[in-house]
């Protein structure tokens, strides 16, 4: 029988935690392991087939001490019928029953930190705790490990920092044709000379849409236009409360809420400048490295993971974070560069992300882990 590593995961939708477990499951695959991955599954459900990944359908975003319980029994199940050798868990609730199966199995268990977790009272915390309970914590930027550093000093030597990686493969500007960028600049509405600001991310408060609409109504600058490419996951408040803010700034034939974009490397191809204001501290910030490996100039908030991936003045630039008066600013800086200084900015990018931040050099580094755990 062909062994296992079973990662665990909530939902298999558009998150960079999703990606990389699919990124992962695809390397294990190729080196001749199973890649189970035990999940209520998703609109990635199909990528990770695709990939060589094997769905496990299970309740895994359930916080229910019995569902808990119940999954653990399950995923001991699956140990034992799979010959699973290393359990991977990269959220919370399903790491309880990861590592209540692991150690009854007594096999490895092993945690990503793809974000930071709220800790208002003991209890929080100790829940919160089972994210660095395993023989390892990855970290998937220097910023995240520095926080489980802080949090938790006791776990130091157990953290591992593997920056997440970009699909090297899926965003590289010369596999893109410019018809498929164009088409989606037409979809948008946005002119073959105008100039296109983007901004991807889910319409959640956190992610500073509201601060590049702010910022589009302080520049003057005729053929300028911006796309928030994301969806609510269903029509809510936030994103009514955009459609009006754009309304009340005049701002309806310049800022477009263009809903999910299933093709984000296209989407980047087809902008000219990538904003990514979110004003909260991202973990890792893949907007940032995406939009750099397909040549764009990024600006990005200072704070979190975009400190290492965008670098002021040679690939970008970094704002304070919920300011749009400096976004503004930023913004209007690039737009008087011209396209060939932005494509300058845009080749320092993709090059400081080819040699830090791909998948290839994340997949290796994690199996590297695997192997020295589990010895598979």
């Amino acid at each position: 029988m062909t062994s296992a590593i079973l990662q665990l995961i909530p939902h298999l939708n558009t998150g960079g935690a999703e990606r990389t477990c699919i990124d992962v499951a695809g390397a294990l695959w190729k080196n001749g392991l199973r890649a189970l991955v035990a999940s209520e599954g998703g609109r990635l459900e199909e990528d990770l087939r695709v990939r060589g990944g094997e769905l496990i359908p299970l309740s895994m975003a359930s916080k229910s001490p019995a569902r808990i319980l119940a999954n653990a029994r399950a995923l001991e199940r699956l140990i034992a019928s799979h010959d699973v050798k290393l359990i991977h868990a990269r959220s919370r609730a399903p790491a309880w029953s990861g590592l209540i199966a692991a150690r009854r199995a007594k096999i490895p268990f092993v945690t990503t930190y793809h974000g930071f977790y709220s800790a208002h009272s003991p209890l929080k915390r100790w829940y919160n705790s089972v994210m660095v309970r395993g023989e390892a914590v990855i970290a998937n930027s220097q910023f995240t490990a520095n926080h489980i550093e802080k949090e938790y000093p006791a776990r130091k030597a157990r953290i591992v920092t593997i920056p997440r990686g970009v699909d090297e493969e899926v965003f590289d500007p010369t596999r893109i044709s410019t018809t498929r960028a164009q088409n989606l600049r037409a979809h948008w509405g946005v002119g073959a000379r105008d100039i296109l600001i983007l901004l991807p991310g889910r319409l959640t408060r956190w992610k500073g849409q509201r601060i590049l609409i702010e910022a589009m109504a302080q520049i003057d600058a005729p053929g300028v236009r911006a796309v928030l490419a994301g969806d609510a996951q269903g029509r809510g408040a936030y994103e009514d409360e955009l459609s009006a803010l754009i309304s009340r700034a005049g701002l309806d034939e310049r800022v477009t809420l263009a809903g999910h974009v299933a093709d984000m490397a296209g989407a980047y191809m087809a902008a000219d400048i990538v904003v990514s204001c979110s004003v909260e501290p991202e973990a890792f910030g893949r907007v940032a490295a995406e939009a750099a490996a397909m040549g764009r100039p990024v600006i990005a908030t200072d704070h979190g993971g975009a400190r290492e991936t965008v670098i002021a003045g040679q690939t970008g630039s970094l704002i304070p974070a919920g300011d749009a008066t400096a976004l503004a600013e930023a913004l209007t800086q690039l737009l008087r560069m011209g396209p060939l200084e932005r494509a300058r900015l845009g080749e320092a990018g993709r090059q400081h992300v080819l040699t830090r931040f791909t998948r290839t050099r994340m997949c290796a580094d994690t199996l590297t882990l695997y192997a020295e755990l589990a010895q598979v």
